[in-house]
């Protein structure tokens, strides 16, 4: 390591004194990861810059395959003497689980690759110095108290992760990936009554660097919603029942990430998730056969995405993402799970997909989400002619709270702003409002998409998974869509 950043030659001989004491203890295949992840957060309140946190974590991982059975060590020491002793961890719990594998893991025949690669960054966020970001986040947040919120706080958070990978089929690849999030939130506050209202950001963390925060112009958002939030203060409640929405891509994607992002990971499906994530309804007797949305929706899983948070090159098993884009739903039809090296085969399929990351190189590689997209409307449609299609009902725009129970089958899920539609027009603005439904029913009551030129990347910066738990970025893209007939909901909590 060279300050704190990976030397490739460094990490080759490494992998090469874990592959070759690995290979002497008899295994059917090993892999090692070694990485650095570098993180930075700004949060500033006000007029006061209250934090600015660095952190550099360095690890490296061990798993290996003998008999049918995983073992796994992970440290964040990194030598030959630790690299050691974790091939012999590693081995010796493989040896000992064996015995209660039920089925023994198989693994597919994959390529291998010798290789390096390098997410494309305008300009890398750690270099910029730490007052130009902390005078942009004070900016943002005197914009928004200008224009009428109460209280501003803003963040900025910064990810560089760099990982080697080596296994025995011959692979040995690195990898640099950086990802941004901007955010801030306003409040607005009726000092009369005590009742509060926020108004977060609708920007989207996205794998890309300090040009991306520049390119959301965050200071003219706030101004915006500086008055939109004191507008929310005062808007009409919402009057609960059945309404037709359109709801903005800046909400849609995280509905996406819940209900389809989720739903379609094989290992919940398969129960391996039960104990903390969850499992999922979507069971594989229903790949190929359940109408799971409209004729009109289509869902791409990727790894191949611009500015994509789980874009990268090579999964954390090794396989090559480019050529693995995959349909989720094609035509409304369930069409392929998320699948990680060694499952495939479990359900009748050929091999992974590219789903296998693991948040630091000491973590244990899993199935994790890829960019999980909904397509655009083939046909001309924009924002306004989704509206012009609605006589009664509620335009939704921006991510809010959300519930969805284990199997990701009953939800609901607030937003930031909503508008009333009458008669195919934008009303005034309403508040307290929440759409309830279930997955599959939901996505069927879909009728309208939007075109590309409405195409929106959104993601979530940190998506939790995994004992213990594992954090991973995971993009979005969306575009607006309209659903008949959708149970709308007042969340305002009666005293």
């Amino acid at each position: 390591m060279t300050d704190g950043l990976l030397d490739r030659s460094t990490c080759a001989n490494l992998a090469d004194t874990a592959l070759r004491k690995a290979r002497l203890a008899a295994v059917d295949y090993a892999d090692i990861r070694i990485g650095t992840n570098q993180s930075e957060l700004l949060f500033a309140r006000e007029d006061k810059l209250k934090a600015v946190n660095t952190a550099t974590e360095t690890g490296v991982g061990v798993r290996v395959l003998v008999n049918g059975s995983w073992g796994f060590a992970g440290s964040n020491m990194v030598s030959d003497t630790e690299i050691g002793r974790l091939v012999d961890a590693a081995v010796a719990t493989a040896r000992a689980t064996a015995v209660i594998q039920k089925r023994p893991i198989a693994i597919e025949d994959l390529p291998s690759y010798q290789a390096e690669w390098a997410m494309p960054v305008g300009v890398e966020p750690f270099s910029v110095p730490t007052d130009v970001k902390a005078d942009h986040l004070l900016a943002i947040n005197d914009a928004a108290m200008k224009a009428g919120a109460d209280y501003c706080a803003a963040t900025f958070q910064f990810v560089r992760e760099q990982k080697f990978f080596a296994s025995t089929r011959g692979s040995e690849i690195c990898q640099t990936r950086v990802r941004s999030y901007p955010f801030f939130r306003a409040t607005a506050v009726d000092r009369d009554t005590g009742r509060f209202v926020t108004r977060d950001s609708l920007a989207a963390a996205r794998g890309a660097g300090w040009d991306y925060v520049e390119r959301c112009d965050l200071v003219d958002e706030a101004s915006r919603a500086g008055a939109e939030v004191r507008e929310k203060l005062h808007a009409k409640p919402v009057e609960p029942g059945a309404y037709d929405v359109v709801i903005d891509p800046t909400n849609l994607f995280l509905t996406i990430h819940e209900t389809i992002g989720h739903s379609t990971e094989l290992d919940r499906a398969l129960g391996w998730e039960a104990d903390f994530a969850g499992t999922s309804f979507l069971t594989p007797d229903k790949l190929d056969t359940l109408q799971f949305g409209a004729p009109m929706m289509t869902v791409i899983g990727e790894r191949s995405q611009d500015e994509g948070l789980a874009s990268v090159a090579y999964d954390d098993d090794g396989v090559r993402t480019a050529g693995r884009e995959f349909p989720v739903i094609e035509n409304g039809v369930f069409k392929n799970y998320q699948m990680a090296m060694g499952q495939a085969q479990l359900i009748g399929r050929d091999g992974s997909n590219g789903c296998a990351y693991c948040a630091s190189p000491a973590d244990f590689p899993i199935q994790r989400m890829p960019n999980i997209s909904l397509q655009p409307n083939p046909e001309a449609c924009s924002l306004d002619d989704l509206i012009g299609g609605v006589e009664r009902g509620i335009y939704i725009n921006g991510a809010g709270s959300w519930s969805i129970d284990q199997q990701r089958d009953n939800f609901q899920f607030s937003g930031q702003l909503f508008y009333e539609i009458r008669n195919g027009k934008l009303g005034p603005m309403l508040r307290d409002v929440a759409y309830q439904g279930r997955t599959v029913p939901f996505w069927n009551s879909l009728d309208g998409l939007g075109d590309r030129s409405t195409y929106f990347l959104g993601g979530t910066f940190t998506c939790g998974k995994g004992q213990p738990m594992q954090p991973a970025p995971v993009s979005h893209g969306a575009v607006p869509g309209r659903f008949r007939g959708v149970t709308i909901l007042n969340t305002e909590r009666k005293a």
